[in-house]
């Protein structure tokens, strides 16, 4: 069996793959954050009509955690691109960078791909479900479309997938010394 390195065909066509999916994710994250500005305006409004004319709505409140939720969600794998997700870690940031890369490329096998599969495997009945009956609020005035929010839930773990094979090529082209880890934390 021949040696794969980082100019084979094969892993020229992975690493160009991972650039697109970056590109993609990049433009999708900036286009998604104008749903934060919409959140804050519907926030805004609602703080309004409640105290300057006593009024509140049960479409306004719900559309306040839709929006919210859904920025959370379809916004994880913007965090992913980006490494700014949460981590806990106590000995992992001594370690090298191919060594954190190894680490990130197996962990992605091990924990990530099953555990985001399970979700979307797992919340597909919940939609379909949802979906069949067209499920809306069970309040009165409430947003007629529960079913679209569960369908969020599914369309962001594909997204964090998508993103997630980006993430495995990258470090496995750094824990190979084949690229530099991109250095993150800078400006974007």
């Amino acid at each position: 069996m021949p040696a794969v390195d980082a100019s084979s065909e094969d892993a020229v066509v992975l690493r160009e793959l991972a650039r697109r999916i970056d590109a993609a994710q990049d433009r999708f994250g900036r286009a998604l954050s104008w749903l934060m500005l919409a959140m804050v305006l519907v926030v805004f409004g609602d703080v309004v009509m409640r105290y300057a004319l006593n009024r509140t709505y049960v479409f306004t409140q719900e559309l306040e955690w839709y929006l919210f939720a859904t920025a959370y969600l379809l916004g994880g794998g913007y965090v992913m691109l980006w490494d700014e997700h949460i981590r806990v870690d106590i000995v992992y940031s001594r370690l090298r960078p191919r060594t954190r890369a190894w680490i990130n490329f197996v962990l992605f096998w091990i924990f990530f791909y099953p555990s985001a599969l399970l979700v979307v495997v797992t919340a597909w009945p919940f939609f379909r479900n949802s979906l069949a009956v067209m499920e809306g609020s069970p309040d009165p005035g409430g947003i007629p479309a529960r079913w679209a929010l569960k369908g969020v839930i599914i369309a962001a773990f594909v997204i964090m997938i998508i993103q997630g094979v980006s993430q495995t090529i990258k470090n496995y082209y750094w824990a190979r010394g084949w690229e530099e880890p991109e250095r993150r934390g800078e400006a974007h």
